[in-house]
């Protein structure tokens, strides 16, 4: 068995927590689109808004960022997460899932997080995804709001992160299991 798993949703929704925790419970490498974008974006310092900026006018960071995360992911043993995860790994994921919460919860999060007050991370999350899903829509006509290609999607805000965790782990194993029998 070499399943890849791929993890997607908004920002501030625990996509890196909850894979990084699955990929270690079921002994994966974990792929995280979120940080090679953070890692770029350090890189040539500049604020994650001012990168998204920057990759609305580059498409080659986003493919970039996309192709990497596709060629590492298909070698098997995986989960990826990142917003696009889902949508860059459809035709070999062997699950594909979608974490929500509302967006206040996923604003204090972020605030939290990033150590900022709750106004100014909505305020930077609002414009971030604002410009992200042109972005998308205009480089890979992908509508983020279009939750057709997942096989679960689950509120990280119903349950503590450690049940959150649990529910996700049985959940991939009962759904990896029937889908192993059929191969």
């Amino acid at each position: 068995m070499s399943p890849i798993i791929a993890i997607g949703g908004l920002h501030g929704i625990g996509k890196s927590t909850v894979a990084k925790a699955l990929a270690k419970h079921f002994k994966l490498r974990y792929i995280s689109a979120g940080k090679a974008f953070r890692q770029m974006a350090k890189k040539k310092t500049l604020t994650l808004q001012e990168f998204s900026k920057l990759a609305g006018e580059d498409p080659s960071i986003d493919l970039e960022i996309d192709n990497s995360i596709k060629i590492e992911a298909e070698k098997g043993d995986a989960i990826a997460e990142g917003q696009l995860a889902s949508w860059m790994l459809k035709d070999v994921a062997d699950m594909k899932i979608l974490l929500t919460a509302p967006e206040k919860v996923r604003i204090k999060r972020i605030a939290r997080r990033e150590k900022i007050s709750f106004d100014e991370a909505k305020k930077r999350t609002a414009i971030r995804e604002k410009i992200e899903k042109e972005r998308y829509e205009k480089y890979y006509n992908i509508d983020i709001s279009d939750v057709s290609i997942y096989d679960l999607i689950f509120d990280t805000s119903l349950l503590r992160k450690e049940e959150t965790i649990k529910t996700l782990e049985a959940m991939i194993k009962g759904y990896l299991s029937k889908s192993f029998k059929k191969r």
